[in-house]
């Protein structure tokens, strides 16, 4: 097989630093870890519990939005878990899709992501910066964190041309289409078939099933009711969100369970999801990595989810040839 990064992406929780433990086993090159306050717990909390459980694996963020912290705060942060996993740490930032529209707030706009990050790297160079009008540095004394400048690589996910820009100008990689002068990542959600097992079998539906539904949320989310009821099964299942809460805070149920679980509006989806792609034994999914490779892609980011991760994290192992 051609030689491809194969990470895994998993959500900050009680059994993160053992999946991460078990992806180093199993000879995942990296594990970037989910960052959504309203949805699951603080990432970098989980990110140093792991960075002391492993030696190996790398440890990345995807992705980390900055209205959730302070850029100095992030900083320090960032500092930490770079000292704690010997420079293994690549935080990867975004304008906060899901995280954002959960608080009923829209996607931060692409400026405000660039002076961010900017500013980021200033002051993990040392450097000085503004911050509410006034001006902030590291000042972390010697012994208290890493020397600076820092060499922490700083990635974006970012789509589209404007985003392709801006990622040339400040980004180390990203997340998102393949870039002509940057590292590309994508993310890719399926399941690796047990012998004789059907694609649409239960078990598959289940597996799949917390990412698969996503078509459901986004189109309700940015298209709205006529967006989402032009989809299988989803005026019903807009009936059911609408019926639990008024429109000033529907936005609190639609992206609830968000790629980890399905409540039961969502398990009403399962037989209208895609069970098909990067869905099959261990020789379709090897062709179907090998694809994202030939297309310009280094690294391919496995996010595993349903009831079985570990199951789950161990067959595509296997199947994506990286043990």
């Amino acid at each position: 097989m051609t030689e491809v990064e194969l990470s895994c992406g998993l959500p900050p929780g009680p059994d993160f630093a053992d999946l991460v433990v078990l992806a180093e086993q199993l000879g995942y090159t990296r594990v970037w870890i989910y960052d959504s306050a309203p949805l699951w717990e603080d990432p970098f909390v989980h990110l140093a519990l792991a960075a002391r459980r492993t030696s190996r694996i790398g440890l990345a963020t995807a992705v980390l939005i900055p209205t959730q912290r302070d850029v100095m705060a992030m900083a320090s942060a960032i500092a930490t878990v770079a000292r704690l996993s010997g420079g293994r740490f690549r935080p990867c930032f975004g304008t906060g899709f899901t995280a954002r529209l959960t608080v009923g707030q829209p996607p931060m706009k692409l400026g405000e992501l660039g002076d961010y990050v900017r500013a980021l790297r200033r002051l993990l160079a040392g450097g000085t910066t503004l911050v509410n009008g006034k001006t902030v540095r590291m000042l972390h004394a010697d012994g208290l964190t890493q020397s600076r400048p820092m060499d922490v690589p700083l990635w974006l996910s970012a789509f589209g041309p404007r985003g392709a820009k801006l990622a040339a100008e400040i980004a180390d990689g990203i997340i998102g289409p393949v870039h002509p002068d940057l590292p590309a990542a994508t993310m890719v959600s399926g399941t690796v078939l047990h012998p004789g097992e059907a694609p649409g079998s239960d078990r598959v539906r289940r597996a799949i099933g917390p990412w698969r539904v996503l078509d459901w949320h986004n189109a309700y989310a940015y298209g709205g009711a006529e967006a989402v009821d032009a989809l299988p099964g989803g005026r019903p299942w807009r009936d059911t969100v609408e019926a639990l809460e008024p429109p000033e805070s529907r936005h609190l149920r639609t992206f609830e369970g968000h790629v980890t679980h399905l409540p039961d509006r969502d398990r009403m989806l399962l037989e209208h999801i895609d069970h098909t792609t990067m869905v099959g034994d261990l020789h379709s999914i090897r062709r179907s990595v090998e694809r994202l490779v030939g297309e310009g892609f280094s690294e391919v980011i496995y996010t595993p989810s349903g009831p079985d991760t570990a199951r789950e994290l161990t067959a595509f192992a296997a199947a994506g040839n990286v043990s």
